[in-house]
């Protein structure tokens, strides 16, 4: 290597040795990387690739509302409550977004059954906290309904 000797061999004739000092310098300069950009500025490649990323976020994508389906068990206030104008008065609750399936009487005990109802929701329309606290947990509804409870809450 340059600037390497060894005692007792002198340095071939052709070949010049730099100085101790000059190689550090340099070797200085051979380190300077232009490859490393410590501030963060864009290549124009660069540029152009965050452009066409930003081009293809701004396109309005007609994205559909999500679904979902849940399973709510309607409890009445004892054996003698009447199931099916209960099933009736859950039913008569309509609003846009919201879509009654189908429902079964479930026995808890004692003679107590429980009525449990599918209902398919969109997302965006429809809470089903806002269903139970405002609509089936109110008058006239609550004349049947004592709790309601969600089952199973499911994205369709």
């Amino acid at each position: 290597g340059s600037g390497v000797t060894v005692e007792g061999c002198a340095p071939a004739p052709g070949v010049a040795t730099p100085p101790l000092a000059d190689s550090k310098a340099s070797a200085a300069a051979d380190d300077d990387d232009d490859d490393i950009d410590l501030f963060g500025e864009e290549t124009e490649e660069e540029k152009k690739a965050a452009e066409a990323r930003a081009a293809v976020a701004k396109k309005p994508s007609k994205k559909e509302s999500g679904k979902s389906s849940v399973l709510l068990d309607v409890k009445p206030w004892d054996d003698e409550t009447d199931m099916v104008k209960l099933e009736e008065a859950v039913r008569s609750v309509q609003m846009e977004g919201l879509l009654w399936g189908a429902s079964k009487l479930v026995p808890v005990g004692y003679g107590i059954k429980k009525l449990q109802i599918m209902m398919t929701i969109v997302d965006d329309l429809v809470s089903v906290d806002n269903v139970i606290e405002e609509y089936l947990t109110v008058e006239p509804i609550n004349e049947y309904v004592q709790s309601c409870d969600i089952v199973a809450f499911n994205k369709i």
